[in-house]
């Protein structure tokens, strides 16, 4: 739903920006285990995508300067992504554009009917999340 709403409105968000916000999102707040770093396997396995498909899009993230590879703090031989300073302008933009869309979509909703749908959206979201399998 977000995905449509975002490209067919003014201004609409690239399909390949739409999935770079994918990414950088996985690497701001990994989410499933507190303080989990976040490697391309993790990408993958939340996006439930092949781990090449995973690394083709970390490297788009790489090279458009959004991503940098570091050293994990607690395995040095493993490499963890981070965000760089563009990554989080990035993924503020496309909050704002997110923002936005919402607020154009729902111009003629009143406020009640807005607060309603967005606490229901976020009780759907909480239960899809509870449906994916724990993290190793």
């Amino acid at each position: 739903m977000r995905r449509t709403a975002l490209l067919d409105v003014e201004n609409p968000v690239s399909r390949k920006d739409m999935t770079r916000t994918l990414v950088l999102a996985l690497v701001e707040d990994p989410a499933d285990v507190p303080g989990q770093e976040t490697t391309v396997g993790v990408v993958a396995e939340r996006l439930a995508v092949d781990p090449s498909v995973a690394s083709r899009m970390v490297s788009d993230c790489i090279t458009s300067g959004y991503l940098v590879r570091a050293a994990s703090q607690r395995d040095g031989r493993r490499t963890i992504l981070e965000l760089t300073a563009e990554g989080v302008e990035m993924l503020a933009r496309f909050r704002r554009h997110q923002r936005e869309a919402f607020e154009h979509i729902t111009r003629e909703w009143s406020e009640d009917e807005r607060l309603h749908f967005a606490r229901l959206l976020i009780k759907y979201v909480d239960a899809v999340a509870d449906l994916r399998p724990p993290t190793r």
